[in-house]
């Protein structure tokens, strides 16, 4: 029997897809990644060693629900509260450079492709990593 995407919790196949990701060569986080924050709302770098690949892994699971996403939407989805003070808080968006970054390796590992018009879309080889780590993960149970 096969697992599913949808069947395993996404904590756990998001987990076993940045494991499977560490593995591979395209997916080297760059030089300056332990140093930046992630973005405007945050006030430290990630203090967990693998946040490269768990930010990339739950990046490739947005693009398997098939919506239309490009590096605006994404830097929505993973914004933060940024507290001011005494000021109310505000809603401050990703860091752009991060999300392209991870977009581009995902496009040279072949998960990802470019449509003229449509923006990024996830390829069947990305489907079926997505499906393995979901096994993987539904194993794991």
């Amino acid at each position: 029997m096969t697992v599913s995407i949808r069947d395993v919790p996404q904590e756990r196949l998001i987990e076993e897809a940045a494991k499977k990701l560490q593995a591979m060569e395209e997916m080297k986080p760059p030089a300056w990644s332990s140093f930046v924050k992630t973005g405007v709302s945050r006030e430290r770098p990630p203090l967990q060693k693998d946040w490269w690949w768990t930010r990339a892994a739950s990046i490739l699971r947005k693009f398997y629900s098939g919506k239309d996403m490009g590096v605006s939407n994404l830097r929505k989805v993973y914004s933060g509260r940024k507290r001011r003070g005494h000021k109310p808080e505000h809603r401050y968006k990703a860091s752009g450079a991060i999300i392209r970054k991870i977009l581009q390796q995902l496009e040279s590992a072949g998960f990802l492709k470019t449509m003229k018009g449509k923006g990024r879309l996830i390829t069947p080889k990305g489907k079926a990593f997505l499906r393995e780590a979901a096994g993987a993960a539904g194993k794991g149970e």
